[in-house]
Parts: C-alpha cells; structure tokens; sequence
C-alpha cells in the first residue's frame, strides 16, 4: 500500500501518455507529409542494410469489443481477395523505387486477423513480398494468430512461407470477461493452435494477454496466466487496456462501470508480473516478459532492445516499411502513415499513387529527444555518455527536462553526470517520466491511462 501511495502522490493514476511505440506519436503526423516523402525515403535506403517489412492485414470476421486498431468486419473473402490484389499493386508501385540488392531482415504480418487468409492466399502475399524484399538467411518472420480463425492448412501454408514466430491472442480466458469483450475463445481452441503449430515446426511462441478489462479480477487475469504458463510460450505481452471510446466506436458496448479502478489495474499487472518471474520469465520494458533465453531477453541484456509500433522488438533494422491500410513506416528522415481507411487506401493504389497519407520528419532534435525516450522506455535509463557518442548535438537540449524530472520524481529516481535511471519503485512511472522529454503536445489529444 506504501507504494501505491507513492505512486497516486507521483501522478500515475491521473496521468493519460503516450504509450512511445513511436517519437512523434502518431498524433503529431501532419497531411503535409506524405507519399513525396514517402518516395524519397524508399529511394535512399542503404542497399547494404537490411529492412523490416510489416504487412496489415485490417480484416476480422468478429470485432472484439476492447480493439482499437484500424480493423473491419467481414463475412466474406470477397474484400479480403481484392485486399490482397491492392497489397500486390502496392509491391509493384515500392519496387521500382527500391535500390538494388535490398534485403528484408525481419517480416511481420498484422492486423486485424491475417489467419483470415486461405492457405492459398497466404502463399500468394508471401510470394508477392519475397518477389520484392530478397529474405535474408536469417529472416524473421512472425504473424499474429486468431486460433479460432486457423487450422492446419493454414498453419501449413505460414510454415511452407518461412513463419518463424507465431503472436497468438489470448487477452483473458475468463468467459465472463469475453463476454464482455466480444471475443470468445476457449483454451481448448487456444491449445489446438498451438499443438498445430509446434507440430508444423514453428516452435517460437509469443502470447498477448491483456489487464484491466470489464469484469477482470486479479482471480480470473491469476488462472488465465496459469493456462497460458501450460501452453509454454517463448514470450509474453501484457498490455493495459486503453478504453478510448471517443477514437474506436465499437468500445462504446463496454460500460465503464464494468471496468476496474485505477489501482485495482495496478495491482492485477503487478501480481501478473510477480507471477511471471516465479514461472522463470525476464521483465522486458515495462509490458513483455520472455525466457532468459530468447532473443528478446537477450536484446535487452546486451543493450539491443528497441521499441516500434508493435511494442517492444529485438529487431535492429533501422527502417520498417509498412504496407496495406493504416500502416506506418519508419525511416531515418520519419515517418509516413498510409491512408487508413481501407477504401481511401485502395483508391490511391488503383489511381498508381504511393498510399502514404500522413507522417512526421524528423528534426534533429526529434532524433535525439526520440533516442533518449528509447533509452528509457527499453532500459529505464538514459546514459549520457552514449548519447554524446551518438549525437554531435550538445545535450543541453535536454537540461530543462532533466530538471522537471529531478523536481517531481527526485525519490524514484538516481541522477549522475552520467545517466538518469528509475528506480524499480519507479518503474511504473516510465512513462510519465518519458513524456518530460516530449517537446508535442497536440491539442485535444487523449492518451490511454498510465496504470
């Protein structure tokens, strides 16, 4: 109770921050860069340094209640095959623009539900991709699983594709919470995928489970972590459930009577966490969790942990393109954000226009106010002395920041000449204490909670 007490007294029950998959959050993006900027980012790609490619997939055959991101859905493959021609369309106009020899380090597929892909569609995207990013020997290549929307076909056509890792949603087994969220999926459902994909050799497994939703007790969140522990997964994300109801409709069929306190979220992530080392998994950042032995946890011992728009990641490639509806891509130069609705998407595509619709670029003090959130939000420390390695820039830039820092979180936090580190106590507050060094703060903006 000592530490809650600290903490509401800190701010972190009142405080709505960005979640820093990015710096410039998304809200920052402006229509003033776009697909111009887009082409001159993709023609000046070092050839020598391998990309990331993630591909969205915005298609779901059931909407769950508590998802915010870019989805629709359908009851048909019909939009999804001619999705699936505009993704290839949209290969063909990044091609030509692409410097030879390019290689693709790292493949993600997203959505939305790319399992609601035929065997014989996923064999066509991932052949549509390769025939423009040449795979390096040591591609990764993960997708995001709905087990109740695969089956072994499908999981065959993803192992014959290159799949190394499958993400398989879980959120929470307790069926009064997937009632309320819309969702249903039993462990049965859940252990089949799995025990089907092991069996097609694709043994690296990340699962998502998520706090904080209606109806979810630190009971029910404690058995479903117990079930998803029986399923052995590599690694683990724990997100907090952002109730934003005024930016995704369909949050509006949760009742916000039915949705736990500020501290009662706080103390379901810590007993989770808790409940995660006792099962020998390593905290990442301040949501994964992964064996001592995965590459995540081993990014984050060696100092190689990064942060993109999918959360925390061991990948070091420095530019991620993005393709399909709603995707972003970053660069060195910034970001660009490609139309988001499906149908503006697909108009710009047929008319053989690059889809980007909105982006950020960068500045160098962007790039450097970016590096140390980084710093913060993967390690909990920012380290000067790496910085000045890494920017011909003065750090007093960032005098100002550290100073409110040393003001309002001086107990749960150890300051030197050479770096700034939170606490373990402190740890909830990272966030917060990240948006110190944010310079934007767009008007009417609303970010999710803290806790």
């Amino acid at each position: 109770m000592e530490q809650i007490a600290q903490l509401a007294r800190l701010g972190l029950f009142d405080a709505r921050v960005p979640r820093y998959t990015s710096y410039p959050p998304a809200t920052v993006f402006s229509t003033e860069t776009g697909a111009g900027f887009q082409a001159e980012c993709l023609r000046g790609l070092d050839p020598a340094e391998p990309v990331s490619v993630y591909v969205h997939i915005p298609f779901c055959e059931r909407l769950c209640w508590f998802c915010a991101c870019r989805t629709q859905g359908t009851t048909s493959l019909t939009p999804v095959a001619a999705y699936l021609e505009t993704l290839k369309a949209e290969l063909a106009l990044v091609a030509p623009l692409l410097p030879k020899g390019l290689r693709m380090g790292q493949l993600h597929w997203g959505g939305g539900t790319p399992t609601i892909l035929t065997p014989d569609m996923i064999t066509q995207l991932a052949g549509a991709i390769k025939g423009v990013f040449t795979p390096t020997d040591d591609l990764a290549f993960s997708v995001e699983i709905d087990p109740t929307l695969v089956d072994d076909d499908k999981i065959a056509a993803l192992a014959a594709a290159g799949m190394t890792r499958a993400s398989i949603g879980v959120q929470d087994f307790a069926p009064k919470v997937q009632d309320a969220i819309g969702r249903h999926q039993s462990f049965a459902q859940t252990k089949a995928c799995v025990d089907s994909l092991r069996a097609a050799g694709i043994t690296s497994l990340n699962a998502d489970l998520v706090y904080g939703l209606p109806h979810q007790t630190a009971a029910r969140l404690t058995a479903s972590i117990d079930q998803v522990l029986a399923l052995d997964p590599d690694r683990i994300a724990l997100f907090g459930y952002a109730h934003v109801p005024h930016m995704s409709k369909r949050q509006k069929l949760i009742k916000d009577a039915d949705l736990a306190g500020d501290q009662m979220r706080f103390q379901m992530a810590q007993g989770a966490a808790t409940q995660f080392a006792v099962a020998g998994f390593q905290a990442i950042g301040i949501d994964h969790f992964a064996r001592p032995d995965d590459t995540l946890a081993k990014a984050a011992d060696n100092g190689g942990l990064r942060r993109n728009f999918q959360g925390y990641t061991d990948d070091n490639c420095r530019t991620l393109i993005g393709l399909g509806a709603s995707s972003i891509s970053s660069y060195r130069a910034g970001y660009v954000q490609n139309a988001a609705a499906t149908p503006a998407y697909s108009e710009r595509i047929a008319a053989g226009q690059l889809p980007g619709a909105r982006g950020h670029r960068h500045s160098d003090s962007d790039r450097l106010q970016a590096r140390v959130i980084e710093m913060l939000m993967c390690n909990f420390t920012i380290d000067f002395r790496v910085l000045e390695s890494e920017f011909d820039a003065p750090l007093a830039a960032l005098d100002g920041a550290v100073t409110r820092i040393r003001t309002q979180f001086a107990e749960v936090i150890d300051l030197t000449s050479d770096h700034l580190r939170i606490t373990d106590a402190g740890r909830p507050l990272t966030r917060i204490i990240a948006q110190a060094f944010d310079a934007y703060a767009p008007s009417g903006a609303v970010y999710s909670k803290a806790s």
